[in-house]
């Protein structure tokens, strides 16, 4: 198939492009680079630097490259940012996102792929958490992705939109090629990692009077490489009209400090930290049911044991030290021991 990725050189993005690409599909990127890596996309897909929300900018590229499916991943994703500055979540995630899906439309384009998130169910009343759990988010980027998934299912119903979206919890872990590198770095693997790296930088654990077992919140981890599976293999009932909302998850759920305990057995290095305030907007705990996307698509995680996902995402970082210098593809010399 002909896929239109946006938000390619983001971490899912980039990894969803390679696994795409691997399996024989013909890719297009489009991202604005403002905090993905031009190095983390594949030179076998073609890349468009510019903003997807930009018509004159995107019509012609569709117009030319006509794809059959587009998998949206462009977004606004910092939980803790949200809850200060919910304004920029709502223009990126929501309104020029609608934008985006009218250009499409417009252009007969009507297979479309939304990477949404867990954000969506706010603090859960039950876990593990189904498609079928109330939705009540708790920060204003659950609160965007909510209201764009409404918006994909009007559209279906008045246009004949044919969407999947995917509530995933927490990406991580890493390919030979591609891992995580923010500018913040928010998730809870790589600011473990950087802190043994980097003695400067602290590791903090943002709360630890949680009603779990430890104190810590708990979430799903979910390898990179798994999530990008379930989206090609979201594809093929699209294509044939089919619709639907499905988790993406391990189905187990890690407190902080169980993470930090698996990367001292991967390291060998203990975990120094100190106890900040919780974080405005986090859940205490998240772990999902994929028993759905398990029967509808027959996904099932193959990399997502915890001990797998930090020992994939160390091995990135000890072979790729100074993270998307070098181009995809290319070997680092030597790398850190």
């Amino acid at each position: 198939m002909k896929v239109l990725v946006t938000g390619g050189a983001g971490f899912v993005g980039s990894v969803c492009v390679e696994c795409l690409l691997a399996e024989g599909h013909c890719v297009a990127v489009i991202d604005n680079l403002s905090t993905g890596h031009r190095n983390a996309v594949s030179r076998e897909a073609e890349f468009f630097e510019g903003d997807f929300v930009d018509a004159e900018f995107v019509t012609p590229l569709i117009e030319s490259f006509q794809p059959d499916v587009v998998m949206h991943f462009a977004a606004e994703t910092l939980v803790e940012n949200s809850m200060t500055r919910p304004r920029i979540y709502f223009e990126n995630n929501v309104q020029k996102a609608i934008s985006f899906l009218n250009v499409l439309l417009d252009l007969g384009v009507k297979n479309f792929i939304c990477s949404s998130t867990a954000a969506v169910y706010g603090s859960p009343v039950e876990t593990p958490i189904t498609e079928e759990h109330p939705t009540a988010p708790v920060n204003a980027y659950g609160e965007s992705k909510l209201i764009f998934e409404k918006v994909l299912e009007w559209y279906r119903r008045a246009y004949g939109l044919n969407y999947v979206a995917f509530r995933y919890f927490n990406a991580c872990g890493a390919t030979m090629f591609l891992g995580e590198c923010h500018d913040p770095e928010t998730h809870l693997i790589p600011r473990i990692l950087s802190s043994l790296e980097e003695p400067s930088v602290d590791f903090v654990i943002y709360g630890d009077d949680y009603p779990t077992p430890d104190g810590t919140c708990v979430r799903d981890y979910v390898h990179v490489e798994d999530i990008a599976r379930a989206h090609i293999l979201g594809m093929h009932p699209l294509v044939r009209g089919c619709r639907g909302i499905y988790n993406i998850g391990s189905g187990s759920g890690y407190s902080v400090k169980e993470v930090m305990s698996v990367v001292h057995q991967v390291t060998g290095r203990p975990v120094p930290y100190r106890v900040g305030p919780r974080r405005e907007g986090d859940p205490a705990v998240l772990v999902a049911s994929s028993a759905k996307l398990s029967t509808d698509l027959g996904w099932q995680p193959q990399h997502s044991g915890l001990q797998q996902i930090v020992e994939s995402a160390w091995r990135w970082r000890r072979n790729r030290p100074q993270g998307y210098e070098l181009e995809y593809g290319e070997r680092a010399v030597g790398g850190r021991r």
